[in-house]
Protein backbone atom coordinates (compact mmCIF):
# COMPACT_ATOMS: atom_id res chain seq x y z
CA UNK A 1 0.00 0.00 0.00
CA UNK A 2 1.57 3.15 -1.33
CA UNK A 3 2.03 5.93 1.23
CA UNK A 4 0.85 9.58 0.60
CA UNK A 5 4.12 11.52 1.15
CA UNK A 6 4.54 15.65 0.41
CA UNK A 7 7.55 18.13 0.99
CA UNK A 8 7.56 20.88 3.60
CA UNK A 9 9.98 23.71 4.00
CA UNK A 10 12.01 23.65 7.17
CA UNK A 11 12.28 27.46 7.00
CA UNK A 12 16.15 27.29 5.52
CA UNK A 13 15.61 26.73 2.13
CA UNK A 14 15.80 22.67 3.10
CA UNK A 15 12.78 20.50 2.15
CA UNK A 16 11.70 17.26 3.87
CA UNK A 17 9.24 14.45 3.28
CA UNK A 18 6.68 13.95 5.20
CA UNK A 19 3.62 11.51 5.11
CA UNK A 20 0.53 12.56 5.30
CA UNK A 21 -0.35 11.28 8.87
CA UNK A 22 2.95 13.70 10.38
CA UNK A 23 1.53 16.70 8.25
CA UNK A 24 -1.69 16.68 10.02
CA UNK A 25 0.18 16.11 13.16
CA UNK A 26 2.11 18.89 12.57
CA UNK A 27 -1.07 21.34 11.51
CA UNK A 28 -2.65 20.31 14.57
CA UNK A 29 -0.21 21.10 16.92
CA UNK A 30 0.39 24.32 15.49
CA UNK A 31 -3.30 24.97 15.11
CA UNK A 32 -3.09 23.39 18.92
CA UNK A 33 -0.66 26.62 19.33
CA UNK A 34 -2.61 29.19 17.71
CA UNK A 35 -5.81 28.23 19.69
CA UNK A 36 -4.20 28.91 23.10
CA UNK A 37 -2.28 31.96 22.17
CA UNK A 38 -6.00 33.23 20.90
CA UNK A 39 -7.56 31.64 24.27
CA UNK A 40 -4.98 34.02 25.93
CA UNK A 41 -6.08 36.92 23.70
CA UNK A 42 -9.76 36.40 24.40
CA UNK A 43 -9.48 37.20 28.28
CA UNK A 44 -7.84 40.24 26.92
CA UNK A 45 -10.00 41.28 24.80
CA UNK A 46 -13.39 40.31 26.06
CA UNK A 47 -14.84 43.11 27.69
CA UNK A 48 -15.16 42.27 31.77
CA UNK A 49 -17.80 44.04 33.51
CA UNK A 50 -16.49 43.87 37.14
CA UNK A 51 -13.46 46.21 35.48
CA UNK A 52 -16.41 48.56 33.90
CA UNK A 53 -17.50 51.28 35.72
CA UNK A 54 -19.45 54.82 35.00
CA UNK A 55 -16.65 57.94 34.88
CA UNK A 56 -18.82 59.44 37.37
CA UNK A 57 -18.66 56.57 39.90
CA UNK A 58 -15.15 56.27 38.87
CA UNK A 59 -13.96 59.93 40.19
CA UNK A 60 -16.47 59.73 43.55
CA UNK A 61 -14.72 56.49 44.27
CA UNK A 62 -11.16 57.80 43.60
CA UNK A 63 -10.34 57.62 47.69
CA UNK A 64 -11.25 54.28 48.28
CA UNK A 65 -8.95 50.86 47.85
CA UNK A 66 -9.92 48.62 44.94
CA UNK A 67 -11.89 46.36 47.65
CA UNK A 68 -13.99 48.56 49.00
CA UNK A 69 -14.86 50.32 45.74
CA UNK A 70 -15.87 47.31 44.29
CA UNK A 71 -18.22 46.65 47.47
CA UNK A 72 -20.05 50.06 46.74
CA UNK A 73 -20.28 49.53 42.74
CA UNK A 74 -22.25 46.46 43.19
CA UNK A 75 -23.79 47.26 46.21
CA UNK A 76 -25.30 49.92 44.07
CA UNK A 77 -25.93 48.08 41.20
CA UNK A 78 -27.94 45.32 42.77
CA UNK A 79 -29.95 47.82 44.16
CA UNK A 80 -30.53 49.23 40.97
CA UNK A 81 -31.85 45.56 40.04
CA UNK A 82 -33.66 44.92 42.44
CA UNK A 83 -35.66 48.13 41.91
CA UNK A 84 -35.74 47.22 38.02
CA UNK A 85 -37.00 43.55 39.11
CA UNK A 86 -39.92 45.39 41.39
CA UNK A 87 -40.69 47.58 38.21
CA UNK A 88 -41.52 44.88 35.93
CA UNK A 89 -43.44 42.28 38.46
CA UNK A 90 -45.76 45.67 38.79
CA UNK A 91 -45.87 45.72 34.72
CA UNK A 92 -47.60 41.93 35.17
CA UNK A 93 -46.85 39.08 33.15
CA UNK A 94 -46.32 40.08 29.79
CA UNK A 95 -43.58 42.37 31.11
CA UNK A 96 -41.97 39.65 32.79
CA UNK A 97 -42.66 37.15 29.86
CA UNK A 98 -40.54 39.92 27.46
CA UNK A 99 -38.08 40.60 29.89
CA UNK A 100 -37.35 36.30 30.44
CA UNK A 101 -37.13 36.79 26.65
CA UNK A 102 -34.53 39.74 25.91
CA UNK A 103 -32.81 37.88 28.91
CA UNK A 104 -32.47 34.36 26.77
CA UNK A 105 -31.07 36.17 23.91
CA UNK A 106 -28.49 38.14 25.48
CA UNK A 107 -26.83 35.21 27.35
CA UNK A 108 -27.23 33.30 24.32
CA UNK A 109 -25.30 35.83 22.33
CA UNK A 110 -22.62 35.73 25.53
CA UNK A 111 -21.85 32.28 25.33
CA UNK A 112 -21.74 32.29 21.65
CA UNK A 113 -19.44 35.11 21.29
CA UNK A 114 -17.01 33.37 23.43
CA UNK A 115 -16.89 30.21 20.64
CA UNK A 116 -16.69 32.79 17.73
CA UNK A 117 -13.69 34.72 19.37
CA UNK A 118 -11.90 31.33 19.87
CA UNK A 119 -12.45 29.55 17.03
CA UNK A 120 -12.37 33.11 14.72
CA UNK A 121 -8.44 32.02 14.14
CA UNK A 122 -10.03 29.49 11.39
CA UNK A 123 -12.21 31.61 9.65
CA UNK A 124 -14.91 28.57 10.10
CA UNK A 125 -18.07 29.20 7.76
CA UNK A 126 -21.55 30.10 8.90
CA UNK A 127 -21.02 29.62 12.86
CA UNK A 128 -22.80 32.85 14.01
CA UNK A 129 -25.21 32.53 11.44
CA UNK A 130 -26.46 28.63 12.19
CA UNK A 131 -26.10 29.59 16.20
CA UNK A 132 -28.82 32.63 15.42
CA UNK A 133 -30.77 30.11 13.14
CA UNK A 134 -30.99 27.67 15.74
CA UNK A 135 -31.85 29.47 18.53
CA UNK A 136 -35.03 31.48 16.55
CA UNK A 137 -36.46 27.34 15.37
CA UNK A 138 -36.17 26.41 19.14
CA UNK A 139 -38.05 29.68 19.88
CA UNK A 140 -40.11 28.53 17.67
CA UNK A 141 -40.93 25.43 19.05
CA UNK A 142 -41.38 25.60 22.74
CA UNK A 143 -42.27 29.26 22.62
CA UNK A 144 -45.16 27.60 20.18
CA UNK A 145 -45.98 24.92 22.82
CA UNK A 146 -46.45 27.40 25.16
CA UNK A 147 -49.04 29.35 23.05
CA UNK A 148 -51.03 26.25 22.08
CA UNK A 149 -51.33 25.45 26.22
CA UNK A 150 -52.29 28.38 27.34
CA UNK A 151 -54.28 30.21 24.47
CA UNK A 152 -54.79 26.89 22.07
CA UNK A 153 -58.86 28.00 22.49
CA UNK A 154 -58.17 31.54 20.95
CA UNK A 155 -55.52 30.22 18.32
CA UNK A 156 -57.80 27.17 16.94
CA UNK A 157 -60.60 29.61 16.49
CA UNK A 158 -58.82 31.76 13.68
CA UNK A 159 -58.97 29.90 10.49
CA UNK A 160 -54.79 30.88 8.99
CA UNK A 161 -53.53 29.75 12.58
CA UNK A 162 -55.48 26.58 12.90
CA UNK A 163 -52.94 24.87 10.62
CA UNK A 164 -49.65 26.16 12.96
CA UNK A 165 -51.14 24.82 15.82
CA UNK A 166 -52.51 21.38 14.26
CA UNK A 167 -49.01 20.96 12.25
CA UNK A 168 -46.99 22.68 15.09
CA UNK A 169 -43.93 20.10 15.79
CA UNK A 170 -44.20 18.77 12.18
CA UNK A 171 -42.93 22.23 10.91
CA UNK A 172 -40.37 23.35 13.80
CA UNK A 173 -38.88 19.61 12.99
CA UNK A 174 -38.39 20.80 9.32
CA UNK A 175 -36.88 24.25 10.33
CA UNK A 176 -34.28 22.37 12.77
CA UNK A 177 -33.61 19.84 9.97
CA UNK A 178 -32.87 22.59 7.55
CA UNK A 179 -30.57 24.16 9.68
CA UNK A 180 -28.94 20.48 10.19
CA UNK A 181 -28.99 20.44 6.18
CA UNK A 182 -27.11 23.78 6.34
CA UNK A 183 -24.22 22.69 8.68
CA UNK A 184 -23.17 19.60 6.74
CA UNK A 185 -22.38 21.51 3.46
CA UNK A 186 -20.64 24.02 5.19
CA UNK A 187 -18.16 21.32 6.71
CA UNK A 188 -14.42 21.94 5.72
CA UNK A 189 -12.33 18.91 5.52
CA UNK A 190 -9.76 20.59 7.38
CA UNK A 191 -11.65 21.76 10.33
CA UNK A 192 -14.06 19.21 10.95
CA UNK A 193 -13.75 18.35 14.57
CA UNK A 194 -13.81 22.40 15.42
CA UNK A 195 -16.66 22.50 13.67
CA UNK A 196 -18.90 19.52 14.97
CA UNK A 197 -17.46 21.30 18.21
CA UNK A 198 -18.99 24.25 17.89
CA UNK A 199 -21.66 22.77 16.65
CA UNK A 200 -21.69 20.99 19.88
CA UNK A 201 -21.34 24.32 21.77
CA UNK A 202 -24.30 26.18 19.89
CA UNK A 203 -26.64 23.35 21.07
CA UNK A 204 -25.25 23.02 24.37
CA UNK A 205 -26.03 26.83 24.79
CA UNK A 206 -29.61 26.34 23.71
CA UNK A 207 -29.88 23.35 26.25
CA UNK A 208 -28.67 25.84 29.21
CA UNK A 209 -30.42 29.10 28.07
CA UNK A 210 -33.43 28.61 25.85
CA UNK A 211 -34.92 25.08 27.22
CA UNK A 212 -34.77 27.14 30.99
CA UNK A 213 -36.63 30.14 29.63
CA UNK A 214 -39.32 28.15 28.60
CA UNK A 215 -39.62 26.66 32.42
CA UNK A 216 -39.60 30.22 33.70
CA UNK A 217 -42.33 30.85 31.42
CA UNK A 218 -44.53 28.21 32.70
CA UNK A 219 -43.32 28.73 35.68
CA UNK A 220 -45.14 32.20 35.71
CA UNK A 221 -48.33 30.46 33.88
CA UNK A 222 -48.67 28.81 37.29
CA UNK A 223 -49.11 31.99 39.28
CA UNK A 224 -46.56 34.87 40.06
CA UNK A 225 -45.37 33.45 43.09
CA UNK A 226 -43.60 30.96 41.46
CA UNK A 227 -41.74 32.82 39.73
CA UNK A 228 -40.96 35.78 41.82
CA UNK A 229 -40.29 33.72 44.92
CA UNK A 230 -38.15 31.22 43.26
CA UNK A 231 -36.05 34.43 41.97
CA UNK A 232 -35.45 36.58 44.79
CA UNK A 233 -34.40 33.75 46.99
CA UNK A 234 -31.20 33.26 44.33
CA UNK A 235 -30.99 37.36 44.83
CA UNK A 236 -31.01 36.99 48.33
CA UNK A 237 -28.69 34.04 48.43
CA UNK A 238 -26.46 35.80 46.59
CA UNK A 239 -25.88 38.83 48.14
CA UNK A 240 -26.04 37.81 51.64
CA UNK A 241 -23.57 34.86 50.43
CA UNK A 242 -21.26 37.96 49.37
CA UNK A 243 -21.71 40.03 52.63
CA UNK A 244 -21.63 37.42 54.55
CA UNK A 245 -17.82 36.37 52.79
CA UNK A 246 -17.11 39.64 52.50
CA UNK A 247 -16.88 40.50 56.42
CA UNK A 248 -16.36 37.15 57.82
CA UNK A 249 -15.04 34.59 54.87
CA UNK A 250 -12.01 32.97 55.72
CA UNK A 251 -11.94 29.60 54.94
CA UNK A 252 -12.37 28.61 51.16
CA UNK A 253 -14.72 27.12 49.84
CA UNK A 254 -14.13 25.71 46.15
CA UNK A 255 -11.25 26.01 44.00
CA UNK A 256 -13.18 27.06 40.88
CA UNK A 257 -14.24 30.36 42.43
CA UNK A 258 -11.49 31.14 44.98
CA UNK A 259 -13.17 34.29 46.30
CA UNK A 260 -16.61 31.97 47.36
CA UNK A 261 -16.15 30.64 50.97
CA UNK A 262 -17.71 28.56 53.93
CA UNK A 263 -18.92 31.63 55.86
CA UNK A 264 -20.55 33.35 53.11
CA UNK A 265 -22.03 29.64 51.53
CA UNK A 266 -23.69 29.03 55.02
CA UNK A 267 -24.53 32.79 56.42
CA UNK A 268 -26.29 32.83 52.72
CA UNK A 269 -28.00 29.77 53.53
CA UNK A 270 -29.59 30.75 56.75
CA UNK A 271 -30.50 34.00 55.22
CA UNK A 272 -32.59 32.23 52.29
CA UNK A 273 -34.50 30.09 54.57
CA UNK A 274 -35.89 33.07 56.75
CA UNK A 275 -36.40 35.56 53.77
CA UNK A 276 -38.02 33.04 51.93
CA UNK A 277 -40.19 32.26 54.66
CA UNK A 278 -41.51 35.85 55.23
CA UNK A 279 -41.42 36.49 51.70
CA UNK A 280 -44.00 33.35 50.94
CA UNK A 281 -46.05 34.73 54.17
CA UNK A 282 -46.58 38.21 52.59
CA UNK A 283 -47.35 36.90 48.97
CA UNK A 284 -49.57 33.82 49.69
CA UNK A 285 -52.08 36.85 50.91
CA UNK A 286 -52.78 38.49 47.85
CA UNK A 287 -54.99 36.33 44.78
CA UNK A 288 -53.19 38.48 41.66
CA UNK A 289 -49.73 36.75 42.72
CA UNK A 290 -50.97 33.28 43.65
CA UNK A 291 -53.65 33.03 41.02
CA UNK A 292 -52.63 31.21 37.91
CA UNK A 293 -52.69 32.98 34.52
CA UNK A 294 -55.53 30.63 32.44
CA UNK A 295 -57.93 31.94 29.36
CA UNK A 296 -61.62 33.09 30.00
CA UNK A 297 -64.25 32.06 27.97
CA UNK A 298 -66.62 34.51 29.50
CA UNK A 299 -64.18 37.53 29.61
CA UNK A 300 -62.61 36.68 25.60
CA UNK A 301 -58.71 37.85 27.53
CA UNK A 302 -56.44 36.04 29.76
CA UNK A 303 -57.23 36.36 33.51
CA UNK A 304 -55.63 35.97 37.25
CA UNK A 305 -58.86 35.74 38.91
CA UNK A 306 -59.47 33.32 41.35
CA UNK A 307 -60.36 31.04 44.41
CA UNK A 308 -57.07 30.47 45.49
CA UNK A 309 -56.31 26.91 46.35
CA UNK A 310 -55.81 25.61 50.16
CA UNK A 311 -52.29 26.11 49.20
CA UNK A 312 -52.37 29.78 50.12
CA UNK A 313 -55.26 29.73 52.57
CA UNK A 314 -54.03 29.74 56.38
CA UNK A 315 -54.75 26.06 58.11
CA UNK A 316 -54.11 25.35 62.13
CA UNK A 317 -50.84 23.39 62.68
CA UNK A 318 -49.83 21.26 65.33
CA UNK A 319 -46.42 21.93 66.03
CA UNK A 320 -44.00 18.82 66.74
CA UNK A 321 -43.30 17.82 70.57
CA UNK A 322 -39.91 19.85 70.73
CA UNK A 323 -41.89 22.88 70.14
CA UNK A 324 -44.10 22.18 73.04
CA UNK A 325 -42.75 24.27 75.57
CA UNK A 326 -42.06 27.39 73.18
CA UNK A 327 -45.68 27.15 72.57
CA UNK A 328 -46.67 27.17 75.74
CA UNK A 329 -44.46 30.30 76.81
CA UNK A 330 -46.47 31.74 74.33
CA UNK A 331 -50.02 30.35 75.51
CA UNK A 332 -50.50 29.29 72.13
CA UNK A 333 -51.45 25.47 70.61
CA UNK A 334 -51.16 25.35 67.30
CA UNK A 335 -50.04 27.84 65.30
CA UNK A 336 -51.51 29.09 61.78
CA UNK A 337 -49.33 29.30 58.25
CA UNK A 338 -50.17 28.95 54.86
CA UNK A 339 -49.51 25.52 53.04
CA UNK A 340 -47.31 27.10 50.70
CA UNK A 341 -44.41 28.16 53.11
CA UNK A 342 -43.70 24.51 53.55
CA UNK A 343 -43.10 24.49 50.17
CA UNK A 344 -41.09 27.39 49.86
CA UNK A 345 -38.16 25.56 52.36
CA UNK A 346 -38.29 23.14 49.75
CA UNK A 347 -37.67 25.80 47.26
CA UNK A 348 -35.11 27.95 49.92
CA UNK A 349 -32.79 24.92 50.45
CA UNK A 350 -32.51 24.29 46.66
CA UNK A 351 -31.53 27.98 45.92
CA UNK A 352 -29.02 28.13 48.76
CA UNK A 353 -27.19 24.28 48.64
CA UNK A 354 -27.77 23.27 44.79
CA UNK A 355 -28.41 26.87 43.39
CA UNK A 356 -24.66 28.02 43.81
CA UNK A 357 -23.36 25.12 42.08
CA UNK A 358 -24.68 26.76 38.68
CA UNK A 359 -22.58 29.43 39.76
CA UNK A 360 -19.70 27.15 40.21
CA UNK A 361 -20.35 25.74 36.70
CA UNK A 362 -19.75 29.01 35.39
CA UNK A 363 -16.75 30.41 37.07
CA UNK A 364 -15.21 26.64 35.79
CA UNK A 365 -16.45 27.69 32.23
CA UNK A 366 -15.06 30.96 32.41
CA UNK A 367 -11.50 29.33 33.71
CA UNK A 368 -11.27 27.41 30.63
CA UNK A 369 -11.06 30.45 28.42
CA UNK A 370 -9.53 32.25 30.81
CA UNK A 371 -11.92 35.38 31.33
CA UNK A 372 -13.79 37.20 34.49
CA UNK A 373 -16.78 37.65 33.25
CA UNK A 374 -19.35 36.63 30.20
CA UNK A 375 -19.75 40.60 29.26
CA UNK A 376 -19.91 44.14 30.59
CA UNK A 377 -23.51 44.90 30.42
CA UNK A 378 -23.88 45.22 34.49
CA UNK A 379 -20.66 47.03 36.02
CA UNK A 380 -19.04 45.42 39.03
CA UNK A 381 -21.21 42.57 38.05
CA UNK A 382 -19.98 41.71 34.43
CA UNK A 383 -22.51 40.06 31.71
CA UNK A 384 -26.31 38.95 32.03
CA UNK A 385 -25.38 35.37 32.56
CA UNK A 386 -22.61 36.05 35.40
CA UNK A 387 -26.02 37.01 36.88
CA UNK A 388 -28.54 34.68 35.90
CA UNK A 389 -26.20 31.46 36.22
CA UNK A 390 -27.84 30.23 38.96
CA UNK A 391 -31.55 31.06 38.19
CA UNK A 392 -31.30 29.04 35.05
CA UNK A 393 -30.75 25.97 37.10
CA UNK A 394 -33.12 27.21 39.90
CA UNK A 395 -36.30 27.59 36.81
CA UNK A 396 -35.75 23.60 36.05
CA UNK A 397 -35.60 22.77 39.69
CA UNK A 398 -39.24 24.58 40.60
CA UNK A 399 -41.29 23.43 37.01
CA UNK A 400 -40.25 19.36 38.40
CA UNK A 401 -41.53 20.31 42.40
CA UNK A 402 -44.72 22.15 40.45
CA UNK A 403 -45.02 19.03 38.01
CA UNK A 404 -44.06 16.57 40.54
CA UNK A 405 -45.58 17.74 44.00
CA UNK A 406 -48.34 20.51 42.77
CA UNK A 407 -49.79 20.69 39.41
CA UNK A 408 -53.35 18.87 39.33
CA UNK A 409 -55.60 18.34 36.31
CA UNK A 410 -58.12 21.67 36.13
CA UNK A 411 -61.30 21.91 34.09
CA UNK A 412 -59.92 25.11 32.04
CA UNK A 413 -56.87 23.48 30.80
CA UNK A 414 -58.42 19.72 30.10
CA UNK A 415 -61.48 21.88 28.35
CA UNK A 416 -58.69 23.83 26.14
CA UNK A 417 -57.33 20.28 25.14
CA UNK A 418 -61.05 19.45 24.11
CA UNK A 419 -61.73 21.91 21.86
CA UNK A 420 -58.38 21.22 19.90
CA UNK A 421 -60.46 17.83 19.11
CA UNK A 422 -62.63 17.29 15.81
CA UNK A 423 -66.49 18.51 16.15
CA UNK A 424 -67.06 14.32 16.15
CA UNK A 425 -64.24 13.53 18.69
CA UNK A 426 -65.92 15.81 21.00
CA UNK A 427 -69.23 14.71 20.51
CA UNK A 428 -67.77 11.37 21.25
CA UNK A 429 -66.37 12.27 24.53
CA UNK A 430 -69.54 14.30 25.25
CA UNK A 431 -71.83 11.31 25.41
CA UNK A 432 -69.41 9.23 26.64
CA UNK A 433 -68.83 11.70 30.35
CA UNK A 434 -72.66 11.94 30.28
CA UNK A 435 -73.30 7.76 30.51
CA UNK A 436 -70.61 7.75 32.89
CA UNK A 437 -72.08 10.46 35.41
CA UNK A 438 -76.04 9.46 34.70
CA UNK A 439 -74.81 5.66 35.17
CA UNK A 440 -73.07 7.04 38.87
CA UNK A 441 -76.12 9.06 39.42
CA UNK A 442 -74.26 12.40 39.74
CA UNK A 443 -76.62 14.16 36.93
CA UNK A 444 -79.55 12.83 39.63
CA UNK A 445 -77.79 15.01 42.17
CA UNK A 446 -77.85 18.10 40.68
CA UNK A 447 -80.98 20.16 41.55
Amino acid sequence: MSEIRHRRGDGDGNEKVETAGESDHVDSEEEKVLEEKYVDELAKSLPQGTDKTPEILDSALSGLSSRWRNWVIRGIFTWLMIGGFCLLIYGGPLALMITVLCVQVKCFEEIINIGYAVYRVHGLPWFRSLSWYFLLTSNYFFYGENLIDYFGVVINRTDYLHFLVTYHRFISFSLYCVGFVWFVLSLVKRYYMRQFSLFAWTHVALLIVVTQSYLIIQNIFEGLIWFIVPVSMIICNDVMAYVFGFFFGKTPLIKLSPKKTWEGFIGGGFSTVLFGLVLSYMMSQYPYLVCPIEYSESLGRMTMDCEPSSLFRLQDYTPPQFLQPVMKVLGREKFNMYPFMIHSLALSIFSSVIGPFGGFFASGFKRAFKIKDFGDVIPGHGGIMDRFDCQFLMATFVNVYITSFIRTATPQKLLQQVYNLKPEQQLQLFYALKESLENRNILNMIP
